[in-house]
């Protein structure tokens, strides 16, 4: 019997999940909607709608890229009722917008009686296109690039050198490469800036996106065969199939390890860069690797010695390490692990410990550090000191992994950092009286309690 009504419930449910759900009509009917981009005029969404009761609040939900959510832009619509159209132009001069970056829209209304009650509308697709120029375009396995001026020689030479950078970083980081990579050249300075928008240094002559899976770079015909030519482009996509390798919705990797992993799949740790690093390292200027976990510094000078000391960290982590090591590091990214995590994974150090012995491998010592620092330590009595000696203050443990402890500025600008001095030890009676004084004030205010009670209580 259990048997039989078993079957019975199954069948049932099998039945009902076929079954259409039915749904109460909603009180927006929304039309088809439209969409108009333009690289110079921005792009223009549209949404015919007719709504039985009012709307309070008329939304445009826009995901851009690879975002994990939209947008939500308010429309000042509302309140709306009967039939309209619904029009909102996003316009590149209130923000920038990267050329080749997918966009998806979707118009949301809330009634104007109920916060709690939203009808959605269809989804419409559109490409902001740099549509200014007639695209050339040849097409590889994973890139496509795209050029306006130069011959077909150009672009088939340019796509060569893309497909073999992609071939060799995806061996290297243990990945495949499979969606699209759209590779635009231009060949003048001010259309190329249009194109990746103001915020980039000048020094930039490429940009790898990895949001969007596109590279923009800055290449006259006449430089196609000069030598920075095969740097900037492996440099660039190595950063798209780092990302691929790396990507995780919770933390990026430190910056200096995705441009110094590019520098050196691209050009390696070269002589151009040693003597930067030598140098820093010889008149104290060298950057902490933790200052360069952001942006690169601003003025021409830093910017350089921040990807020299980038290589120059990746060049040290393989010769110490090993390249699987490198590639552990990477990938563990991908599973949103800390820096911390992820190097104590990889390499058995932690950040702070990597850096020291980087530090010590290119013969420098850490700067002193501004801004705020540690409290300094207090005496402490012997017994809490775990000691015999009074209340000098206990060494600090070794750093983690083994790496050399910091030496010079770095360790004695802390105030109360060990030096091999301990503090004046403190007398044997002074913990008593401490104590006996701090019972008395309990007591007293004890005692002042109770009578501000007795005297409530007489009132």
């Amino acid at each position: 019997m259990r048997r039989r009504v078993l079957a019975v419930v199954m069948a049932a449910g099998l039945l009902l999940g076929l079954a259409p759900v039915a749904t109460a009509a909603g009180w927006a009917d929304f039309g088809v909607p439209t969409v108009e981009s333009s690289f110079e005029t921005g792009v223009i969404f549209t949404q015919p709608v007719t709504v039985s009761s009012p709307a309070g609040r008329v939304e445009l939900l826009l995901t851009i890229g690879d975002a994990i959510g939209p947008t939500v832009i308010e429309v000042p619509y509302a309140p709306i009722g009967g039939a309209n159209t619904l029009r909102h132009t996003l316009d590149p001069a209130d923000g920038h917008i990267l050329a080749n970056t997918p966009l998806v829209a979707r118009w949301r209304l809330i009634a104007a009686d109920d916060p709690t009650d939203e009808q959605i509308g269809p989804e419409i697709r559109v490409t902001y296109a740099d549509d200014r120029f007639t695209w050339k375009t040849e097409a590889g396995d994973v890139v496509r690039v795209h050029w306006v001026e130069g011959s077909d020689a150009f672009g088939r030479r340019a796509l060569r050198i893309a497909e073999d950078a992609i071939s060799e970083t995806s061996t290297l980081l243990g990945v495949t490469e499979t969606e699209p990579i759209d590779f635009y050249i231009y060949a003048d300075e001010g259309s190329f800036r249009d194109a990746i928008g103001p915020g980039l240094r000048e020094s930039v002559g490429g940009l790898a996106v990895a949001g969007i899976r596109t590279l923009f770079a800055l290449i006259p015909p006449s430089q196609i065969d000069d030598a920075w030519v095969g740097v900037v482009i492996p440099h660039e996509l190595t950063h798209l199939v780092f990302n691929t390798a790396s990507k995780n919705p919770y933390h990026f990797p430190p910056h200096w390890l995705n441009e110094g992993v590019a520098d050196y799949v691209s050009q390696g740790y070269d002589n151009d860069y040693r003597a930067a690093v030598r140098e820093a390292a010889r008149d104290g200027t060298i950057i902490p690797l933790d200052g360069l976990t952001g942006q690169f510094p601003t003025t021409s000078s830093r910017f350089y010695l921040g990807y020299a000391e980038s290589v120059s960290a990746v060049d040290y982590l393989v010769r110490t390490y090993g390249p699987d090591a490198l590639v552990a590091l990477i990938r563990s990214y991908a599973g949103g692990r800390t820096d911390d995590e992820a190097f104590t994974a990889a390499l058995g150090v932690d950040t702070t410990a990597f850096a020291d012995a980087w530090l010590a491998d290119v013969k420098a010592r850490a700067p002193t550090r501004f801004g705020p620092q540690p409290a300094p330590s207090g005496p402490v009595p012997a017994a809490w000191a775990g000691s015999s000696g009074g209340g000098a203050v206990a060494s600090p443990p070794a750093n983690a992994g083994g790496a050399p402890a910091p030496t010079g500025p770095a360790a004695s600008a802390v105030p109360g950092a060990n030096d091999g001095t301990a503090l004046t030890d403190v007398p044997a009676w002074i913990a008593p009286l401490v104590a006996i004084a701090g019972a008395l004030v309990v007591v007293l205010l004890i005692v002042a309690a109770r009578r501000d009670r007795a005297r409530r209580r007489a009132s």
